[in-house]
């Protein structure tokens, strides 16, 4: 059987295809100034016949750790002789938090904790070197605002106001 001019030029066509073919999605790339090459196979789809291969997403950071101002206002006559109390909470954005304020000429640090099951409600405690003590209960109205309920080791009951 003779191959006409024709015939040879189309298998010749689908063996350059075939070659493309078995390659498409693959770079060869120089590994060296030697003349050395490599074959990289790409480890995720192109987003289009041909097109560059897209990085992975990089993972979301975590928020940073804000400031909130807590400031306690007196609700019972043991509270009134202190007065109003100021102190901060940190949040670190994980549903902990640091706080820390100054009564009676003490600093007393401690932590907030979001109650499980309720992403807005959450309990603060802090502890002072005398051995003087308080206890919160609060509420979020958003991340960086809420209200509740402080009762110190004294007898002090106070309303806390959380936010900026």
């Amino acid at each position: 059987m003779k191959l006409t001019k024709r015939s040879k030029l189309t298998k010749l066509a689908v063996a350059i295809g075939m070659q493309a073919f078995s390659l498409a999605g693959c770079y060869i790339v120089p590994v060296d100034q030697a003349g050395n090459y490599a074959i990289y196979i790409p480890t995720q789809p192109a987003p289009y016949p041909g097109g560059p291969v897209q990085p992975a997403a990089q993972p979301a950071q975590p928020a940073m750790p804000k400031v909130l101002h807590a400031r306690l206002y007196p609700e019972n006559d043991v509270a009134t002789q202190t007065g109003m109390v100021a102190g901060t909470v940190t949040n670190m954005m994980t549903g902990k938090g640091r706080f820390q304020l100054q009564y009676a000429g003490e600093l007393l640090t401690g932590e907030a904790t979001r109650v499980s099951g309720d992403d807005r409600k959450g309990i603060a405690s802090a502890w002072g070197p005398s051995g003087a003590f308080m206890s919160c209960e609060y509420q979020m109205h958003t991340p960086m605002q809420g209200a509740g309920t402080c009762n110190f080791s004294n007898g002090a009951r106070y309303k806390v106001h959380l936010g900026n």
